[in-house]
């Protein structure tokens, strides 16, 4: 996929392109220079690594990581003209090995006649290993700068011997104020302002969720409109329709938003677990997918403060299971204000860990022989039982007697905390470890 303003400026010879075909906005509005192209300064800023890169005259391959319509096309073809490199450009979901093959045999080619190339390669995250595997020599020998654009994790989706060859910088989705400074962009290209009253001005930046691209194609469908005077918003979206926002089910937004969900529940903020349920369902997630997640929160970050979060948690998926979507998702929502609201420890979750490590750490420790049962002769006479106190018979129904392997320094795992139900958890468990130490045990 092309990122902003990105357009064929050149035919497969390398002669300027000339057609009378009308271009459309983003080809027009295409930034001639680094300094022309709106957002990202944390890449392009004076003291930013670009900036750097370009003063010092030496450029290193990079991965351009962000969103689409953002510029990572843009600033690639920007940096060949800096750098006074041949812009080639492929793309992973149309190249293959052949492909490849001939772009690595041309850029030698240029080499020994004293031209460098800047390969541009769109979707790089969708080359299997060995595809990007074979970037690598001509990386090293200076036959190619690659510039690689993907929209996914490169830590996930690259390979570690092309990411140490190339440096990361992440591109950011446009900000209201940048989309604000594309629009008035293309409204003095276009010599006339947009039929848009103020509220629905905003709205249609909304609707380009920080996408450039996107904007600049709504506001091409805007112009083309006659009318009479401004349009307020519900003109404006009964007119367009609203730009999906981006969002991919096995991709880096699902991972970014489930987060978002935990750790919202996690701090107890229902209005912003709420929001990332709703972004998530919205994006097409699946719901059961999302009940299985909620259930996990119920145990992990509320336990046994609130032993009925997860009880709440089970039906809200039952629920789910029968009445399906959309109303089923609705028991979902109530199941994440619950979570949110109630009151949070993961001392059960740290217990279980630490009793895990523990477990590793002693290997095959037996348990003690008097809590061993005895249905043999032969077990009896090795001691199998053998003065096991049967806590209904003691006081208090608590014998105090040692339950870890012989010869093991007792573990604490569980430490409640002072909030909900755990109060009262905490103040037995106190009661036990008092008596433990009465009774010897």
């Amino acid at each position: 996929m092309a990122d902003l303003f990105d357009t064929p400026s050149e035919t497969p010879s390398g002669t300027p392109r000339e057609s009378t075909a009308p271009r459309p906005l983003a080809d027009r509005l295409r930034p001639r220079a680094l300094d022309q192209v709106i957002g990202q300064e944390k890449v392009l800023g004076p003291d930013a690594p670009l900036r750097i890169m370009l003063a010092s005259g030496t450029l290193s391959s990079l991965v351009f990581w962000g969103p689409p319509g953002v510029g990572k096309t843009t600033i690639a073809r920007l940096l060949a003209d800096e750098t006074d490199l041949h812009f080639v450009q492929i793309s992973a979901i149309f190249t293959g090995v052949p492909d490849l093959r001939k772009v690595f045999e041309a850029a030698k080619l240029r080499r020994a006649n004293g031209k460098g190339t800047l390969l541009f390669v769109d979707e790089i995250h969708r080359f299997n290993k060995a595809q990007q595997d074979g970037f690598l020599p001509h990386m090293e020998d200076g036959t190619i700068v690659l510039v690689g654009a993907t929209t996914e994790n490169p830590s996930f989706e690259l390979n570690a011997a092309l990411l140490s060859r190339a440096q990361v910088l992440v591109l950011e989705r446009l900000s209201m104020a940048d989309l604000e400074r594309l629009a008035q962009r293309a409204e003095s290209e276009l010599a006339r302002p947009l039929p848009l009253d103020a509220p629905a001005r905003a709205a249609l930046l909304e609707m380009a969720d920080g996408d450039g691209r996107a904007l600049l194609n709504l506001i091409e469908q805007v112009a083309a409109w006659k009318t009479e005077g401004k349009l307020d918003t519900g003109a404006l979206t009964t007119r367009l329709m609203r730009r999906a926002a981006q969002y991919d089910k096995s991709g880096d937004a699902h991972y970014n938003l489930i987060s978002a969900l935990h750790k919202s529940v996690r701090g107890s903020d229902p209005d912003a677990a709420l929001y990332w349920l709703a972004r998530m369902l919205e994006g097409g997630e699946d719901p059961r997918y999302l009940a299985r997640r909620i259930l996990r929160m119920a145990i992990e970050d509320i336990g046994l403060a609130d032993p009925q979060a997860q009880t709440i948690c089970l039906h809200a998926w039952e629920t789910y299971e029968r009445l399906g979507s959309p109303e089923g998702e609705l028991a979902l929502g109530q199941a994440v204000t619950y979570l949110a609201l109630a009151p949070k420890s993961n001392a059960g979750y740290a217990a279980y860990k630490a009793a895990r490590a523990a477990a590793k750490k002693t290997g095959s420790e037996p348990p003690p022989k008097h809590i061993l049962n005895a249905p043999t002769a032969l077990m009896k006479d090795q001691g199998y039982g053998a003065g096991y106190a049967y806590d209904h018979d003691a006081e208090d129904a608590f014998s105090g007697q040692n339950y870890f392997p012989d010869g093991m320094k007792r573990g604490v795992y569980y430490v409640p905390v002072e909030r909900g139900f755990e109060r009262d958890l905490k103040k037995r468990l106190g009661w036990f470890v008092s008596q433990r130490a009465k009774r010897g045990g």
